[in-house]
């Protein structure tokens, strides 16, 4: 894996657009770009990295920081992971999540959340095998303002 920079946002966007995509949903690349210019510019926000299968770009992972009562300190949320389809299998999601295992441990992270589709099975694999389990937790989401993937 690589980190990203400022000068990767072009690349960046096209690896989301492309896993929005997957998805069926639209992506609005300003907004992304924004985000992505906030992330990077700020160290204490997250992290973003490219995930490489030798010198190709083949994915993205995007991890997230914020502070917890729960957990007493810094919890950490795997945004985005993106790996494309002739690349899956292979390992590339499971290295990349042991990355940001790493990353988390060495900023002080005291939990490392994810959130998956109820259906993508295949997701919920790559996780669980990384050390993620299901919570008594029901995650809700109160929207202030429009995704990323809404025009």
């Amino acid at each position: 894996m690589r980190r990203a920079g400022p000068d990767d946002i072009p690349q960046l966007i096209g690896l989301m657009a492309e896993f929005y995509a997957e998805g069926g949903y639209p992506l609005n690349h300003q907004r992304a770009a924004d985000a992505f210019v906030a992330l990077l510019a700020d160290d204490w926000l997250g992290q973003v990295w490219f995930i490489e299968n030798g010198s190709e770009v083949v994915g993205h992972l995007v991890v997230t920081l914020c502070f917890s009562m729960e957990y007493g300190g810094l919890i950490a949320f795997v945004d985005d992971l993106f790996v494309r389809r002739p690349f899956r299998r292979a390992g590339l999601g499971a290295t990349a999540l042991e990355e940001a295992r790493g990353f988390c441990m060495n900023c002080g992270v005291r939990a490392l959340l994810v959130e998956t589709g109820h259906n993508n099975a295949a997701a919920q694999g790559v996780y669980r095998q990384a050390g993620f389990a299901p919570t008594d937790r029901l995650h809700l989401t109160l929207p202030l303002a429009d995704p990323t993937h809404v025009g």
